[in-house]
């Protein structure tokens, strides 16, 4: 689910760690994230900020993780962009 408010999102994501590539891909009602890093040390939890950072060309430290660390779900914000810009970035 994408939660917008001005120039700033929440958006949930399920992320698969381990994958063959770095991956964003839009579901129905969900965004899957696959990426290289493993769950470990925090590795997979900065590489899905590395690529949303690049994915969207915003910066590193508009893109937090709000909830879910240590989870597969989780819920990410990401500052300075819109929904719409979101999805056409995405996309």
């Amino acid at each position: 689910m994408i939660v917008g408010k001005g120039n700033c999102l929440n958006i949930d994501i399920k992320v698969i760690p381990k994958s063959s590539r770095d991956l964003i891909e839009v579901c129905d009602d969900f965004i899957r994230v696959k990426i290289t890093a493993p769950p470990v040390d925090g590795k997979a939890n900065k590489a899905i900020i590395k690529l949303f950072s690049e994915r969207l060309c915003v910066s590193k430290k508009s893109v937090s993780i709000i909830r879910g660390e240590l989870s597969h779900q989780k819920t990410i914000s990401i500052e300075g962009i819109t929904r719409d810009e979101f999805l056409k970035r995405i996309s």
